[in-house]
């Protein structure tokens, strides 16, 4: 059964002057202040898009991970991701670079790598980055 998840953004003003708020609506987790200077300078407590979609991509991974390892008989103990997007002004989005530790008791060095970059392809974050540039970095704890 599909799912459906929304989030609202109230934006006031121009892109280089204004500013907004996103909510997380299906969770009600929070509200996030964002502006286009916390997306091209400093974040200075605010978010922006890619924070977001980093986010998304680094649980998405670590979940796909997760089952990956599940279903080879070898689940993890503990995935540690970070994933790092990357937004280059007047192009756009060019990547995303995953960095993972895990702690898989009895899987080799090899065979993690193996199975991260599985995940990292079957990701339905990473399919919805596809035309974007993915990296990853994989090892084990």
């Amino acid at each position: 059964m599909a799912t459906t998840r929304t989030a609202t953004t109230h934006w006031e003003g121009s892109l280089f002057e204004g500013a907004g708020r996103v909510s997380l609506d299906s969770s009600g987790l929070g509200t996030y202040d964002v502006t286009w200077a916390s997306r091209t300078e400093q974040p200075n407590g605010r978010t922006s898009p890619e924070e977001l979609i980093a986010a998304a991509h680094s649980s998405c991974f670590s979940m796909a991970l997760s089952n990956g390892l599940a279903k080879a008989g070898t689940p993890p103990d503990s995935l540690q991701t970070k994933a790092e997007v990357t937004f280059q002004p007047g192009e756009g989005i060019t990547g995303s670079h995953l960095t993972v530790r895990g702690d898989v008791p009895g899987m080799s060095a090899d065979d993690f790598v193996k199975a991260a970059e599985v995940a990292k392809e079957g990701c339905p974050v990473s399919q919805a980055l596809k035309g974007t540039t993915i990296t990853l970095d994989a090892a084990l704890a």
